[in-house]
């Protein structure tokens, strides 16, 4: 995956803040251009959920205010935005006076959908109310807890463990690991996920399930295509009718990123925080 198109970016490099409200600082990666290895069936659905723990500006008198914004991502957007210029987009509020939080709420809508290609929804939430979302872990059944397996170090994911158990009954189930980690393809700095796979057909090898996601421990890939590569290679190697992936990863400057891929529209993925979120 070529990431010169990157070299512009604030990630990786030593970043001045800046004072005043700056759109600009937002930086846009084309998505085709990521997903050039990726055989993703178009008719995939799924969003990019960001949530924003360091959100703030000043009221007309000059009060702080300080708030928690989540913006949705719909997947097939053009282009995607690098988390460090968000963050960094985001703090440039911070010494702005707004006379209401729906003025800021429209302008992050412009600026993200401007940026996005694509509209995206955003919420601006209280932190009073926020404070009070109880953490939990994403539902189904964890598959950590295999202790009979070997675990062999592979410098590349290893979609060949994926398998379907043999005979392969049709279920509908929910399996959960708390043990996904890739690596920032820019700066090689670990990014931890809790991965939810949700699906429905020939019954999926757990222990390949375990050893394939255990496999992706050195591989580089930003949030969203890691996701991207773990429901097509899923889709493609155990075939079932009905697949959602969905990763919610740990929380890094102040933003967490909750890519999820499914082959059919769900009813609700969850905004459930966890524990590390």
């Amino acid at each position: 995956m070529d990431h010169s198109s990157l070299a512009d970016s604030p990630l990786g490099h030593r970043t001045p803040g800046s004072t005043h409200y700056d759109p600009s600082l937002l930086f846009p990666i084309e998505r085709a251009t990521t997903r050039a290895s990726l055989a993703l069936p178009q008719a995939t659905h799924g969003a990019d959920i960001w949530n924003a723990y360091e959100l703030s500006w000043l009221d007309k008198k000059g009060k702080p205010i300080v708030a928690m914004g989540r913006f949705t991502v719909p997947m097939h957007s053009p282009r995607l935005v690098e988390s460090k210029s968000l963050k960094l987009y985001l703090n440039s509020y911070n010494e702005e006076k707004f006379e209401y939080a729906d003025i800021v709420q429209q302008r992050i809508y412009t600026d993200l959908s401007r940026a996005c290609g694509t509209p995206v929804h955003v919420e601006i939430l209280s932190v009073r109310p926020a404070f009070e979302l109880s953490c939990s872990p994403l539902r189904g059944t964890c598959i950590d807890d295999q202790d009979e397996l070997t675990f062999e170090p592979t410098q590349a994911a290893r979609p060949d463990y994926l398998q379907c158990t043999q005979p392969a009954p049709f279920i509908r189930e929910t399996l959960v690991s708390e043990l996904l980690k890739s690596n920032c393809p820019v700066t090689g700095q670990p990014d931890w996920a809790s991965l939810q796979v949700r699906y429905a057909g020939p019954r999926i090898d757990r222990a390949g399930l375990l050893r394939y996601v255990v496999s992706l421990r050195r591989h580089q890939e930003f949030h969203e295509l890691c996701v991207e590569k773990i429901y097509g290679e899923i889709l493609q190697r155990c075939a079932p009718e009905q697949l959602l992936v969905y990763a919610r990863y740990t929380r890094r400057g102040g933003l967490d990123i909750n890519p999820w891929r499914a082959n059919f529209d769900p009813d609700d993925v969850g905004q459930t925080r966890t524990l590390r979120q």
